[in-house]
């Protein structure tokens, strides 16, 4: 059963979700406008195969601090690596830390200023552009546009959930990986009305900054064992920009999954918890 706690990280306090297990640790980093608990199909299916395993609210998603800043992606990996550190995770050898998305690029900017923290990265589509050096903040992005018009009141968690099956991008996902992603993705604002915990407004402005940092050009210079992974729909950061991704890495592989889109882990758990525990681990554990 997963237990939630707050903890304060200098600048802001996040919130982590420990999903049990008590084998070796994995730190699972969500997406841009997504929660921690979303990972939950996952983190699961983890437990049930041996594992210890956590996963947090980056600053302005789920019920983490929403600060009135820029939302750098500098930040963002400073959030993982104060988790990092305050679960005694940081340097641990059989961590594997994985990261969707922005929070694939985070752990990478993380590991480039902290080397050593994250024995093993697992990176879903990072979102790393191919960049010697960064692109300023755009706020008409287009992904950032269609953020700020993105529906943010519902009447019940159970409208917004059937809003979300019917039509997409969302209605890939498994039912109980849109379960959990309505379930603690809004909050009742005290009038009967729930609404988005990540507000679209900020959701724009992490995606305005998305390529507003230098992961690319670090790349090279992690060492941790990393797998790269995409989906084989994907398209703009799908399967070229993974395999170039990896070919940067010191010790990176590259995993197609066929069939699924940026949204992968929340398409097929069970494929992507076996490729996360397909990361060799010290101990040898599978």
């Amino acid at each position: 059963m997963v237990t939630s706690h707050r903890f304060d990280a200098g600048a802001v306090s996040l919130v982590v979700h420990e999903w049990g297990g008590d084998g070796d640790p994995v730190l699972l980093a969500h997406p841009t406008g997504f929660h921690g608990r979303v990972w939950a199909p996952v983190a699961e299916l983890l437990v049930a195969r041996g594992r210890r395993v956590y996963s947090f609210d980056f600053r302005g998603h789920g019920d983490s601090d929403a600060p009135d800043e820029d939302y750098s992606w500098f930040g963002f990996a400073n959030d993982a690596l104060a988790v990092a550190d305050h679960l005694h995770l940081a340097g641990d050898p059989s961590l594997v830390a994985c990261g969707h998305s922005k929070g694939g690029a985070a752990l990478v900017l993380g590991e480039a200023e902290r080397p050593g923290t994250y024995a093993r990265l697992w990176l879903y589509e990072p979102i790393i552009l191919p960049v010697d050096r960064p692109v300023p903040p755009r706020a008409d992005f287009d992904m950032a546009a269609v953020a700020r018009k993105r529906r943010n009141e519902w009447p019940s968690t159970a409208a917004a959930y059937e809003a979300y099956a019917s039509k997409p991008p969302l209605n890939v996902m498994t039912e109980a990986s849109l379960r959990a992603y309505v379930d603690y993705g809004l909050r009742d604002r005290g009038d009967g009305i729930f609404e988005l915990k990540c507000a679209p407004e900020i959701e724009a402005r992490v995606f305005s900054m998305g390529p507003n940092h230098d992961a690319w050009t670090k790349l090279a210079s992690i060492n941790a064992p990393a797998l790269v992974a995409c989906g084989g729909e994907s398209h703009d950061t799908g399967g070229l920009l993974a395999e170039r991704i990896a070919e940067q890495l010191a010790h990176g592989e590259l995993q197609v999954f066929p069939g699924l889109g940026h949204f992968g882990p929340q398409q097929n758990p069970e494929a992507i918890a076996d490729s996360i525990l397909s990361v060799t681990q010290p101990s040898g554990r599978r």
